[in-house]
């Protein structure tokens, strides 16, 4: 189960996610849209670049836009403008045939007690959940949240095997030593259907190469690699250091 390859997605924030998709037969993650700003004036302009990408690309995910965007959001206007953004994207991932998606948590520090964040994300999701197919996944991924424990709350609340989490290590390893990243894999372990893999030096999400920074990526892959319904993105500037490492560290076979 170390062999990761027919789980593993490239971001397309890579330059070359395309390439290498192609190259070692991997999918892609879309992320054209994560900037909700490009699903209306420029639309064209990017649908064209996504379509572009996923040519001769068979497993594919998408990214849901997630600028200032807050499904737990106090302001009810807020709340309609993050409900109108992410119905904006599944309309667009039906036009890809994309049936995962991946979205923000909205999470933000000193804003929300954690009894409405859970209770108001809760509520939220389960009305985006309600009109959507049995096929369709919805992994919700981490940012800002210094525990995993509020995601895995809303997870169980929730209770639809459609949501998952999405655990971002490199976020994770953003938030201090308190908890390890491996902590956080375990932890999210029961609950868990992707995981985005970069690196950073702990301070600034640079979305480093899977061997620059300070994050035991190894240990993370060790420990999930034998979750057989985990799927994993590779979510770096450049895509073939990265596949150069899980390679070299017998994930690719």
């Amino acid at each position: 189960m170390k062999n990761i390859s027919q789980r593993l997605y490239i971001s397309t924030i890579a330059e070359d996610a395309a390439e290498k998709a192609r190259e070692f037969s991997l999918g892609l993650e879309i992320t054209e849209f994560c900037t909700a700003y490009n699903m209306d004036t420029c639309f064209d302009e990017f649908d064209a670049k996504a379509r572009n990408k996923m040519q001769n690309v068979k497993r594919l995910t998408f990214h849901a836009p997630f600028n200032e965007l807050s499904p737990a959001a106090i302001d009810p206007l807020i709340l309609d403008v993050a409900k109108k953004r992410l119905h904006q994207a599944w309309n667009i991932m039906q036009e890809y045939h994309i049936d995962t998606m991946i979205a923000h948590s909205g999470f933000l520090p000193h804003v929300y007690y954690e009894e409405w964040f859970v209770e108001k994300s809760v509520d939220f999701w389960l009305g985006f959940l309600s009109d959507k197919p049995k096929n369709f996944k919805l992994h919700l991924e981490n940012v800002l949240e210094s525990t995993p424990a509020m995601l895995i709350k809303i997870v169980q609340a929730v209770g639809d095997a459609r949501l998952t989490l999405c655990f971002d290590i490199a976020h994770a390893a953003l938030m201090g030593p308190d908890i390890p990243v491996v902590t956080w894999a375990e932890q999210m372990a029961p609950h868990l259907g992707h995981i985005h893999l970069h690196n950073n030096h702990g301070q600034f999400d640079t979305h480093n190469a899977l061997g620059d920074g300070i994050i035991d990526i190894n240990a993370v892959l060790q420990k999930t690699a034998v979750l057989p319904d985990i799927t994993f993105t590779i979510e770096t500037i450049n895509a073939n250091e990265s596949l150069k490492w899980l390679e070299a560290n017998g994930f690719l076979g």
